[in-house]
């Protein structure tokens, strides 16, 4: 029997789909059951009418035509749960806006996420994520482990993991959404879970958080760190500001680096500035690095390893457990900046999507 769903799930889909970062309708409706899942009816249909722009609860009352309280309750409770964007409008008053799916809503509910609802993704993500991740340009954007990079070269601010926790003021840490994820669907991955971060420009901003541990600064470090000594990949969103989390990844678990590992889609984020250069005079070829890539970008040929540039992300993690120091990152020849702020991305992210229509 055919499932049935309320249209404002369909309408919701499409306004988060029209969105730059997407969200691919599936042939079996597995986008909708997802919704269905999140959203009550009430909700989904609110959600389709809000913009990608903060609006008041007023605005948003009055455009639609309806009872600003009860419209403003409905806004908050979605708000809370990790429905809809809550922030400041273009005057500074508080707002509300649609937000995306990924990176958006999904990893807001680590508070809600229980086996059905990991099921249901599962099966999304199979079906759609070969659209989705293939974006241009990429939503997520690797930082190298700063211990790879030499201390006589030039990094920029946006280029350092350490530097983009330095500049914030509130610090929090998260369990891994991929990661919960796939334990519940019995796909688990041995990786530390609470390891994937979220910053701040509002000092306390995450005080008191029910999902939210709150961290301080030296405590932030240390999270880097033990992400580092896992062997996972330090990834933000892909632009130069206004930066507010930073995942610890791996390509087991994690959305979007699994494209890479599981369904064959190269270049799923963006890489660094940054690529790595074996010096063959002190290569043992002992492998070491070999593991430790999880992007199969290492390779020995003979007695010393070979770095396929085509394949390196410039994470840096082959470099710290390198014995022989024959390993190290240099600037790319091709380097470009990343947008500068998320309306820069999502600029670019609208332009490639109007010109792919025309492909």
């Amino acid at each position: 029997m055919r499932e049935t769903f309320d249209p404002a799930y369909r309408r919701l889909a499409a306004c988060l789909d029209a969105l730059p970062n997407g969200f691919p309708p599936a042939e079996d409706a597995a986008d909708l059951r997802l919704l269905a899942k999140l959203f009550s009816v009430e909700e989904a249909e609110l959600a389709a009418n809000l913009h990608a722009e903060m609006e008041t609860a007023a605005q948003i009352a009055q455009r639609l035509g309806r009872e600003m309280r009860s419209v403003a309750e409905l806004l908050k409770q979605m708000a809370r749960k990790g429905l809809i964007l809550f922030g400041k409008t273009a005057d500074g008053r508080p707002g509300f806006g649609l937000m995306p799916f990924v990176v958006g809503i999904y990893e807001a509910q680590a508070g809600r996420l229980d086996e059905e609802f990991a099921q249901l993704f599962e099966v999304y993500y199979q079906q759609t994520f070969v659209q989705s991740l293939r974006i241009q340009p990429q939503v997520h954007r690797v930082i190298p482990v700063r211990q790879s990079i030499r201390n006589d070269m030039e990094v920029r601010p946006f280029e350092s993991a350490t530097e983009i926790l330095r500049a914030a003021a509130a610090w929090g840490v998260v369990d891994c959404i991929c990661r919960t994820q796939r334990a519940l669907i019995g796909q688990g991955c041995s990786h530390p879970v609470d390891v994937c971060m979220v910053l701040s420009s509002k000092p306390g901003a995450f005080d008191g958080n029910a999902t939210i541990r709150a961290l301080n600064y030296d405590e932030a470090l240390q999270t880097l760190r033990r992400a580092a000594d896992a062997g996972l990949v330090h990834c933000v969103s892909n632009q130069q500001e206004d930066l507010w989390y930073l995942c610890n990844c791996c390509t087991c678990s994690c959305s979007l680096l699994r494209g890479m590992a599981e369904l064959g889609i190269a270049n799923v984020v963006a890489h660094s500035a940054f690529v790595c250069e074996a010096d063959v005079s002190l290569c043992a070829g002992c492998g070491a690095c070999l593991e430790r890539c999880s992007f199969g970008a290492l390779a020995l040929e003979g007695d010393c390893v070979e770095v396929r540039t085509i394949r390196c992300v410039g994470c840096g993690l082959c470099v710290t457990v390198c014995p022989q120091d024959a390993l190290h990152l240099v600037r790319r020849a091709d380097e470009t900046d990343p947008p500068k702020d998320g309306a820069a991305w999502g600029s670019a992210r609208a332009a490639a999507r109007q010109s792919e229509k025309f492909d």
